[in-house]
């Protein structure tokens, strides 16, 4: 994927480093819950939750978190009816973002995202304001390890993806049609083995390059508060900020 790397990934950036160990927990059990209410409790079946209990593995979230967070999707836990809503909006130097929430309080969660565009110089808009810009697709990740670059390109059109857009020492990405989505990382997984991650994702169709420094630094300062919310599940956004500036950015925080 053209502009991958550790500074130029156009996925917010979510450095273990800046994690705050609470609130990453308690997004993760957020979505367990979610995926058992909406899937079962059945991982074989439910690869929404399995993807939502991996990823919770991953952190070191102990194993009593995972088990009371699928309780309570499982036991319809009236302090877990949450909804998934999903923002739009623009930031500084014209950048595209889509933020997807899980809230038990949507007016809350509005405001408190509506601010935070507010402070770094953006501004939210309606529904479909930005989307247009994202193309949806499922999308399946699998270690570096597993296989060569040519041998999950083979097996992952075999299986029915659109492309791997990209193979790395960060790992293989695959994407495919959104209603293929279990389809495909079902047959790669009788392939290789458990997918680190299946979900669906959005997509910049293009970038947009973000030339000012000042509007690079309030871009990032924007996904960090954002990130920083116990609502906020995932950021995308279409903007990328050239490796020497990002790394001015880093140095002056």
């Amino acid at each position: 994927m053209a502009g991958h790397s550790k500074f130029k990934n156009i996925m917010h950036r979510k450095g273990a480093q800046d994690k705050k160990r609470a609130g990453l927990f308690a997004k993760l059990a957020r979505e367990i819950t979610v995926a058992v209410k909406l899937g079962g409790e059945d991982m074989a079946s439910n690869h929404r939750l399995r993807s939502a209990v991996a990823a919770a593995r991953a952190e070191n979230m102990p194993k009593d978190n995972i088990t009371r967070a699928i309780s309570k999707g499982a036991g319809n836990d009236a302090d877990s009816n949450y909804e998934e809503i999903r923002y739009e909006g623009y930031g500084a130097g014209g950048a595209s973002l889509i933020v997807e929430v899980l809230t038990d309080n949507r007016n809350r969660t509005a405001s408190e995202v509506r601010a935070a565009f507010s402070k770094f110089g953006g501004n939210l808009g309606e529904t479909g304001s930005v989307a247009f810009m994202f193309d949806r697709l499922g999308e399946i990740l699998f270690p570096a390890d597993i296989a060569s670059e040519d041998e999950m390109f083979e097996a992952a059109i075999e299986s029915g993806a659109d492309n791997v857009t990209f193979s790395s020492e960060d790992g293989h990405q695959i994407h495919c049609a959104p209603d293929e989505l279990q389809n495909v990382a079902s047959r790669l997984e009788e392939k290789f083995s458990e997918p680190k991650s299946v979900k669906l994702v959005w997509v910049p169709k293009t970038l947009n390059d973000v030339a000012d420094a000042k509007d690079a630094k309030k871009l990032l300062r924007l996904t960090d508060i954002l990130d920083d919310n116990d609502d906020v599940q995932n950021i995308y956004a279409n903007y990328d900020i050239d490796d020497s500036m990002m790394e001015e950015i880093i140095a002056s925080d």
